[in-house]
């Protein structure tokens, strides 16, 4: 068993569905907590918070979107995954803007949402070796604390926006592609997805930058991958 005391809220509202990941979850040994609304949903997470999320965009009531993007308000880290019927650009990117942190497709199989976790899990525990202090300007990292500051104010960035500004921050001036970036960080190889790169990188500068349209850290290399700068 791999997820001993591991405890996931999965928040679907289609009972068939929901019963099938709870199953599929607790033959990995990890805890499972269920929800069929997104009200329900929240109200569970502030009584018990889980360690990963999965959320279905379309719940009645209040949609997928709203659900992450609350638990984000209330400056969870936690890490989230968007599950969709479609793999339509618009609901993915939406996902991911919203605060998830990565997204599955509806029919999946059980070891790929199984995997999807594991991961998502391993880059939340992880410890980042190395340097105590990066800084970039006004923006320190602290990665053994899992600290960021920007001229002083701490910035609260979700465990994957922390995970790629590390692996940026690991060597300044490298330009990182997008490919590399989903092995590193998300853990999937050369057949990810880059939508999780862009549009993590597009949050991460709304964070770091003071003008995230004209960024002067977190900078793009047109054709070959983004790069950190002081």
């Amino acid at each position: 068993m791999s997820g001993v005391g591991t405890r996931i809220l999965t928040v679907e509202d289609d009972e068939r569905i929901r019963t099938a990941v709870r199953m599929a979850l607790e033959d990995e040994g990890w805890l499972v907590d269920e929800a069929e609304t997104g009200e329900v949903a929240l109200d569970q997470f502030s009584r018990e918070p889980a360690d990963v999320v999965l959320i279905d965009i379309m719940l009645p009531g209040m949609d997928g979107f709203e659900v992450c993007r609350s638990i984000r308000r209330a400056s969870s880290d936690v890490p989230i995954v968007m599950v969709t019927a479609r793999v339509d650009t618009h609901d993915v990117v939406a996902g991911l803007e919203a605060g998830a942190d990565d997204y599955l497709t509806k029919p999946f199989a059980p070891k790929e949402l199984s995997a999807r976790i594991r991961a998502l899990l391993r880059r939340a525990r992880a410890a980042e070796p190395g340097k105590t202090h990066l800084r970039f300007g006004d923006l320190e990292i602290i990665p053994e604390e899992g600290v960021v500051t920007k001229a002083g104010e701490t910035v609260h960035l979700t465990k994957t926006e922390f995970r790629l500004l590390v692996e940026l921050a690991s060597s300044p001036g490298r330009v990182f592609s997008r490919e590399v970036l989903l092995e590193r960080v998300w853990g999937y190889g050369y057949f990810g997805d880059g939508r999780l790169v862009d549009v993590h990188i597009r949050r991460l500068r709304t964070k770091v930058e003071a003008d995230p349209a004209d960024p002067r850290h977190v900078v793009t290399v047109r054709g070959l991958g983004y790069k950190l700068q002081a």
